[in-house]
């Protein structure tokens, strides 16, 4: 269920409009409705996320904007997502900031709100071209580091790159998971020709269905070598399988990161985390949305770039910046 599916959420929004909540705290003077920037998440739960709003809620203080934290309570919330844009839209912001929760189903809902507000796109793409902006992770490029990263890792444990892999998706029809996938398959092909693909499992979003579909890889292919798992709640599913059985050949790559994945990574459970900047998306998107609203030029496209943490570059200053941004 959305977080602000109801009515009493509408009027809610638009009250944090009038009396002038900048990025979540009243302050002294009043901010025009037309200053107001909602920042609609995937899912306010998880911590990705909470880094993601952290970000958004530092750019509202710093550039004096009113910024409300919006989204689903689940990944899979499509019809929640679509309900918080509308709600949105209807409150008639200065512009939105919105991070897609499935290509397909968000790509008309976005079309018809950019008719009469600007959109940022942030992390996930939508099948629309209706994004003033968009700024995410290349997400091809982190497949592509996903399997430089686990052929490595398979390389250094059994002394060659050589055996079966299987790739575990959160949900089907997202945009930047089907580009991971997509660059790790074309990179694995390229430079690990001896490392075969054996499954490509598609979950619901949830920790315990990567949980199980670690456990249901490792039952029916006991002799595999690596996992790529493609997001945070998979990843850590994975890891929870794995440090159980200790699959002494296994190597795992996870993409994205919390302090559950770090000890993963500390004690060996896990070889690499593929890293985003979750927070810089958030600031930038509505540094980018305020631009925007005020017809100054902004970028079609930013990459915000990925980066690889393994246990030997974990401590330092750069992987500690992003693995523990201020969330306040």
């Amino acid at each position: 269920m959305s977080i602000i599916s109801s009515t009493g959420r509408r009027r809610a929004l638009g009250a944090l409009a009038g009396a002038a909540l900048i990025a979540g705290a009243p302050v002294a003077g009043a901010v025009r409705a037309a200053e107001t920037i909602p920042v609609i998440v995937k899912d306010t739960t998880a911590e990705y996320w909470q880094i993601v709003q952290a970000g958004a809620r530092k750019a509202g203080k710093d550039l004096g904007v009113n910024v409300p934290l919006l989204g689903a309570q689940s990944e899979a919330d499509i019809p929640g997502q679509i309900t918080a844009l509308e709600n949105a839209v209807s409150e008639h912001p200065a512009a939105i900031v919105i991070s897609p929760t499935q290509f397909a189903a968000l790509g008309a809902p976005i079309t018809d709100a950019a008719k009469s507000v600007k959109i940022i796109g942030i992390d996930s793409a939508a099948d629309t071209d209706a994004f003033t902006s968009f700024l995410t992770t290349d997400n091809v490029e982190g497949g592509r580091k996903a399997a430089d990263a686990l052929g490595a890792a398979i390389a250094a444990k059994n002394g060659s790159a050589k055996g079966d892999v299987a790739v575990i998706v959160s949900l089907p029809g997202v945009g930047s998971l089907d580009q991971r996938t997509q660059g790790f398959k074309e990179e694995l092909g390229k430079k690990f020709p001896d490392l075969k693909i054996i499954a490509v499992r598609i979950g619901d979003g949830q920790v315990t269905t990567g949980l199980n579909i670690a456990n249901d890889l490792l039952t029916a292919h006991p002799n595999l070598v690596g996992i790529f798992a493609s997001n945070l709640t998979m990843s850590e599913g994975a890891g929870q399988a794995i440090a159980e059985i200790h699959p002494p050949k296994l190597s795992t790559v996870a993409f994205d990161s919390d302090q559950k994945l770090v000890g993963f990574l500390k004690d060996g459970t896990i070889a690499a985390m593929i890293v985003q900047d979750p927070y810089r998306m958030g600031y930038d998107g509505v540094k980018t949305a305020l631009a925007a609203s005020r017809g100054q030029p902004v970028p079609k496209n930013v990459d915000t770039g990925v980066n690889v943490i393994t246990k030997a570059n974990l401590d330092t200053p750069r992987s500690q910046e992003l693995l523990n941004p201020k969330l306040n």
